[in-house]
């Protein structure tokens, strides 16, 4: 199975496509999809420049992502890493 992620132009967050293709801000709302279907769905992300900047595919494996990107992108749904450090000061 594989999700579509991106970055939203307006703002720089992580969206995922649900599985309409529509911009979901977390992991467990994005669809999922195989085969043809995952490069249909990164096709629709990328003729939405206005929304999605630089879509592609990650592998997921019960909801998570798996693979070799898997730390980066467990990382990129948690949010910003940026300032939690700040607060144990």
């Amino acid at each position: 199975m594989k999700i579509v992620t991106a970055n939203r132009l307006s703002d720089g967050r992580v969206i995922y496509a649900d599985a309409s293709g529509e911009p979901v801000g977390a992991l467990n709302q994005a669809g999922r999809f195989d085969g043809e279907a995952a490069d249909l769905a990164l096709s629709q992300a990328a003729l939405q420049p206005a929304i999605y900047v630089n879509p592609y595919l990650v592998e997921v494996d019960d909801g998570r992502p798996s693979g070799r990107d898997r730390f980066k992108e467990l990382i990129r749904s948690k949010g910003p890493t940026v300032g939690h450090s700040l607060e144990q000061l």
